[in-house]
Order: structure tokens, then C-alpha cells, then sequence
């Protein structure tokens, strides 16, 4: 591995951001990217605005927290996007928690889950007000439920579909 860091979405790197944000799937396990195939304008002007938007909490839908969005690089390649939603609603508690995250296929099996999991986390404790830092997990998807325990997740309740995971804040 070479040198792993997270970023906050802006517009210096929004070449990078644009290409890996245009390839994410539209859903992949439950993370969705309303933005899967944009072009480089729409990026620009629609997209990368929005995610600072929804940052700052600034005209949100009623169902929406604010959220920040991180970009996963390992020196000047975006490997991975996280996304922290600063608190809980009803929606939330129940369904997706604080932290959706995704990993670019190539990169997969070889530790920037885990790594990009317990970066996310040291910015998510200084966001999230609760004292447990929420996630779901598909059931059929192990590998990011061993990257939630690897970063200290339990399993506190299940379903048909999900494990429902809690990290100490």
C-alpha cells in the first residue's frame, strides 16, 4: 500500500472525483450514486455542488441529514468513497446508520476497506452525536461486515437482509 489518506469532495481534485464518482455502480449493496454515468459538466455544476450542499445541511429534502462525502485516495488514485451522515433520523436509525462506503472492485481483498473504515471513523467521531456510530450491512456481503468488525463493529440485531452493526464512538 502506498500512502492512504482521506478527503473531504472540492473542487481541486474534481477530475478524480468526476471519473470515479461517473464509474461508481448506481447501487451496489445498498449504497446508492444518483450520479452513476454524469458528464464532466453535470459533475461540475450539479453534483460536486450538491454533495458540499448536503455537507452543510443547506436545503435538504425532509428526509435527508446532512452528509459528508470522502474520497478514499492511496497517493493520487481515489480508491474508494465514504459517506458519514452526521446524525440520525427515524430512516436512518432503522435502515442505511451513519456511514455508507464503497470500494472500487480492483481495489477489493486488500485492506483499503478496512483502512478507509478507520479513517472515516476518526472524522465521523468528531461529527456524529451519538454515542454509537451506526451501520447496515447486506447479509450476503461479508467482506464489509469483517471490515466493520475489524474496526471494533458488533453485530447488535439482524433480518432477513441485514446486520444492523455498532461502533463504539
Amino acid at each position: 500500500m502506498g500512502s492512504i489518506l482521506i478527503k473531504k469532495a472540492n473542487f481541486e481534485d474534481i477530475e478524480k472525483e468526476w471519473a470515479f464518482v461517473r464509474d461508481m455502480p448506481e447501487d451496489e449493496n445498498g449504497l446508492t450514486n444518483a450520479w452513476h454515468g454524469i458528464s464532466r459538466e453535470d459533475f461540475e455544476a450539479k453534483a460536486l455542488p450538491d454533495m458540499l450542499r448536503f455537507e452543510r445541511g443547506e436545503n435538504l429534502s425532509d428526509w435527508m441529514v446532512p452528509e459528508t462525502f470522502l474520497f478514499l485516495w492511496e497517493d493520487d488514485t481515489i480508491i474508494g468513497q465514504f459517506r458519514i451522515r452526521h446524525y440520525l433520523n427515524d430512516a436512518l436509525r432503522e435502515g442505511a446508520g451513519h456511514i455508507g462506503q464503497f470500494i472500487a472492485k480492483e481495489y477489493r481483498g486488500k485492506g483499503y476497506g478496512t483502512k478507509g473504515l478507520a479513517l472515516t471513523l476518526e472524522v465521523a467521531r468528531t461529527i456524529i452525536p451519538e454515542e454509537e456510530i451506526y451501520l447496515r450491512v447486506n447479509r450476503d456481503n461479508l467482506a464489509s461486515l469483517k471490515v466493520m468488525q475489524k474496526n471494533g463493529g458488533r453485530i447488535v440485531n439482524e433480518d432477513d437482509e441485514h446486520y444492523f452493526v455498532r461502533i463504539k464512538k
